[in-house]
């Protein structure tokens, strides 16, 4: 759901070599390729997301639904004012479920916007007024695995789709787990999803090979391959 700029933006965007190939901007010299170093350093400080607000002429909420809305801001760029439309979106947190075995727990879920089941992590909105997103993550692993942790960690965090949405979601790992004391009650999509046990390994291989496709899958077994690869040093409990 990204924008797209328009025809005359990617014109005048300087993208284009005139041969029929496209550079980088100040990435192409006369035709002779990319710019190449010799090496390269750590950027210090790290490269990282930065806060930014443009001010809003105009906030109209196009349409009122049971999960998002649909936005229409009039945006002052500076140079220019433009009209953006987005999803105004709660957040959602996902739970990376790990065994003993290093097996990543999967659900099928219908995912009616793209017409597929997916593979997807336990997952759900901040949709309670005031929930901390660990006390959502927990709720949401009973819920829909009828399961407890009791060692949790962030992963990442993540915007989902920041070209037309608002989400953002928190991604933990959840290990040292055990059954809950009764079985939840599932309706709608979630009470035909299936689990599956996936070891972390083949999880991977399937994110990378495009047979998992889900975002929440992808940024979270992911995030934890390479956590492991550092032999979870990286990682802080929460």
């Amino acid at each position: 759901m990204n924008e797209q700029p328009d025809r005359r933006d990617r014109a005048d965007s300087g993208g284009d070599s005139g041969d029929g190939s496209c550079c980088l901007a100040g990435s192409c010299a006369n035709g002779a390729g990319p710019a190449t170093t010799e090496e390269s350093s750590p950027l210090s400080p790290p490269l990282s997301d930065q806060p930014g607000e443009h001010p809003v002429v105009s906030h109209d909420v196009v349409y009122t639904g049971r999960v998002f809305d649909m936005v229409c801001d009039q945006v002052d760029l500076g140079s220019a004012t433009v009209v953006r439309e987005y999803l105004g979106h709660p957040g959602a947190v996902v739970v990376i479920a790990m065994d003993d075995d290093e097996r990543v727990l999967l659900l099928s879920q219908y995912r009616h916007p793209v017409r597929r089941v997916l593979w997807e992590p336990v997952a759900g909105l901040l949709d309670v007024d005031g929930e901390p997103e660990l006390d959502a993550a927990v709720r949401e692993l009973a819920e829909e695995a009828d399961l407890v942790a009791a060692s949790w960690w962030r992963l990442a965090n993540i915007y989902a789709t920041p070209g037309g949405s608002s989400e953002h979601m928190a991604i933990f790992l959840a290990r040292d787990l055990s059954p809950t004391p009764e079985s939840f009650a599932r309706t709608d999509e979630e009470a035909t999803m299936v689990p599956v046990w996936i070891h972390l390994d083949d999880a991977v291989a399937g994110v990378l090979a495009g047979r998992l496709r889900s975002p929440s899958t992808a940024v979270g077994v992911l995030a934890a391959a390479a956590a492991r690869a550092q032999a979870w040093t990286t990682l802080q409990p929460v």
